[in-house]
This record gives structure tokens, C-alpha cells and sequence, in this order.
């Protein structure tokens, strides 16, 4: 299965860094061929501009969105690794998604309403965050991360959810705790997306 990680934390050094490493590994392991497109290392430009849309609507996609269009196309599966700031998408991933899913590529609009053109892809999104799990659990800000990123942009253009990985207190545990957390993105990945 071809798969496509987008990955966006500043710090090479990073809990979210070993996810991604943990994540290319257990999926080659199992015979899957992995691209990685770090935007920060790619300086990824977030900000939709007013030349942008216009020049996608005279059929002429600047070169920068074309590019991560046509890794997404190729892709089978997409995999999303950032961590959550102010109960949200990092800026460079919201940006990401402004000017990469656009229209007329990630979704269409018709007489029956929106029309979704990234059909037959999976998605999967792991992010860290400083609050507790159970706290973000019990006010509901983890449903309405889900709804916003699942729902709000997976969904919204066809591709299938399969599974989000929400690892919380982050900065606040021990290494044996940080090991656990990314046996279990591990074991997430491998159970997902078994041998081919």
C-alpha cells in the first residue's frame, strides 16, 4: 500500500519527531512504501493567497500545491502526525489543508450538494497535546477535535477515517511512559495496516 505521512512539529527533536520515525518503520516492516512530507522541512507556505485561487481557476495550480496534490493522488492511505496547539491544527497544517484540498480537487460541488473526489483513500491522524486525555475527554473538546479533523476534513472529501490517536500530558511523563506511547502508535500501525 502506498502511504503518505504529512508531518509538521518545528523541533527534529521532538516526542511528535520519534512518532514519525516509529510510524515510516512499523509501516516498511510491513512491506508498505511510505513518503514523508515534513513542512516544516519543506518551508511549506500556509497562507492561501488571492493569486492562488485565481490562478487554480484559470486551470494553472502553482507549482508548490500541484506538487503535494499529486503525492496525495498517488497516495492509498494518508497519515497526519502534529501536535495540538490551542485545541487545534498548527497553523502549517491548517494552511496545508487551505491550499492543497482545494476545490476541484479534494471536493466539487453539484446539484446534489459537495461531491467528494479523494474517495477510496484511508486516513489516520496522530497528535500530541499537553492536556490530560481525560480532561479533553470530559469537556468534549476530544469529540470536537474529531468531528473538526475527521468529520470537517477527511470526510468531507471521501477519505475513509480509520483511526486517531490522541496522546495527551505531554511534558509532563517519564520516558517509560513516552516509550508506551509510541508502542502504541506501533502497534496502531501495524494493526491498521497489516503485512501486504
Amino acid at each position: 500500500m502506498k502511504h503518505l505521512i504529512i508531518y509538521a512539529h518545528p523541533n527534529p527533536e521532538s516526542l511528535n519527531h520519534s512518532i514519525l520515525e516509529t510510524t515510516v518503520q512499523a509501516l516498511k516492516n510491513n512491506g508498505h512504501e511510505v513518503v514523508v512530507r515534513d513542512l516544516y522541512a519543506l518551508d511549506f507556505q500556509p497562507v492561501l493567497k488571492p493569486e492562488d485561487t485565481a490562478n487554480m481557476r484559470a486551470g494553472q495550480t502553482p507549482q508548490d500545491i500541484k506538487t503535494e496534490q499529486e503525492f496525495i493522488t498517488q497516495a492509498e492511505a494518508i497519515t497526519f502526525i502534529y501536535p495540538i496547539w490551542w485545541t487545534g491544527l498548527p497553523a502549517i497544517v491548517k494552511g496545508y489543508i487551505d491550499r492543497v484540498f482545494s476545490y476541484g480537487f479534494a471536493y466539487s460541488a453539484g446539484e446534489e450538494g459537495i461531491i467528494k473526489l479523494l474517495n477510496g483513500k484511508k486516513g489516520l491522524i496522530i497528535n500530541t497535546h499537553g492536556t490530560p486525555n481525560a480532561v479533553y475527554d470530559n469537556i468534549g473538546m476530544t469529540a470536537g477535535m474529531k468531528m473538526t479533523s475527521d468529520v470537517g476534513i477527511f470526510d468531507f472529501v471521501g477519505i475513509e477515517s480509520v483511526g486517531h490517536l490522541f496522546l495527551g500530558s505531554i511534558g509532563y511523563l517519564d520516558e517509560v511512559a513516552y516509550k508506551g506511547m509510541l508502542k502504541e502508535v506501533e502497534d496502531t500501525i501495524v494493526e491498521l495496516f497489516p503485512q501486504q
